[in-house]
């Protein structure tokens, strides 16, 4: 299986090619605006199922069985410095993907989307029901990244006749992501890590993270099956609220938080109180999760405190 990465140098798509490593059925051809970056990384994990690492301008004169689209901002901080220029990057990428699966209709292509497609507003969780709340009139910067992963998906839809699989990623942790990265559980690691005070709001929020190892075995799911269009939302066996996350940290970590009546959380995107998705489509690709996001979390985080990073 040939599979095309483009964006290769994002930690989600790192992880990815990590857990593919032991695998001999995968060969990846890696894409990236900094392929230097990407040889050291592989050299230093001692990635061997890799056949080239290239810049842009090469991608398509190789043959690919699948096409995986990580471009994109990461974290809040990214999401903020991008602006609206995340319209741009990400159609012009998306559009790179396009132009081959047209020539090559048998080749997958999976996008990586966001549950920040659906809006800005999860007052509740979203399900198979739930439509994208868009301020058509009422723009604001913040719903820029939510626009263009929209946008993209409304692209992918109208090419109905191609295999596209939108995926929709709500929250993510593994034990490589970057702890300056402004997320609530990156801010937590932060806290543990240098014994200081975090200082968090009191806000009640609920979050769904998904494992790198069942992040892994939903693309090997969608990787296995018929070939359709759809969008897919990623979950954990159950969401996990704020206040569980902060007490086990405590009990588990030795984790010290005060809790502060104004916001003191960052997020680029909307505070979004009940960022998850019940929307079990998943399943039609065999799907099953083995992890509920707070036990994903405290296996990321012990790895980061022991500093064992090759389990």
């Amino acid at each position: 299986m040939r599979i095309a990465i483009l964006g290769a140098t994002s930690q989600i798509a790192k992880d990815l090619i990590n857990s593919a490593n032991t695998s001999s059925f995968f060969t990846f051809f890696l894409f990236a605006r900094s392929p230097d970056t990407l040889r050291k990384w592989t050299k230093e994990k001692g990635i061997s199922n890799i056949l080239n690492i290239c810049n842009y301008d090469l991608f398509g004169l190789d043959i690919y069985d699948v096409i995986i689209n990580f471009v994109g901002a990461g974290n809040p901080v990214q999401i903020h410095e991008m602006g609206v220029s995340i319209f741009d990057v990400t159609m012009h990428y998306d559009q790179m993907a396009i132009n081959y699966i047209r020539k090559k209709p048998s080749c997958l292509y999976i996008f990586m989307s966001s549950g920040a497609a659906y809006g800005s507003k999860f007052d509740s969780p979203v399900d198979i029901c739930s439509t994208a709340t868009v301020a058509i009139n009422n723009f604001i910067p913040r719903e820029w990244y939510s626009l263009a992963k929209l946008y993209a998906e409304c692209r992918h839809r109208t090419l109905a006749d191609l295999w596209i699989i939108d995926l929709r990623i709500f929250n993510y942790f593994s034990h490589t992501q970057d702890i300056s990265s402004r997320f609530l559980i990156t801010d937590i690691i932060s806290s543990i890590i240098y014994n200081t005070i975090l200082y968090t709001s009191n806000s009640i929020i609920t979050r769904d993270y998904i494992h790198p190892t069942d992040f892994y075995q939903m693309i090997q799911r969608i990787i296995n099956s018929s070939p359709t269009n759809a969008v897919v939302d990623c979950y954990s066996l159950s969401p996990v609220k704020k206040s569980e996350i902060l007490d086990s940290m405590t009990e588990k970590f030795g984790l010290r938080y005060e809790v502060v009546n104004n916001n003191m959380e960052f997020d680029a995107t909307g505070l979004k109180p009940n960022y998850y998705s019940l929307n079990r489509s998943a399943e039609n690709f065999g799907y099953k999760p083995s992890l509920t996001s707070m036990e994903g979390l405290i296996l990321e985080t012990e790895k980061i405190l022991t500093n064992d990073f090759n389990k």
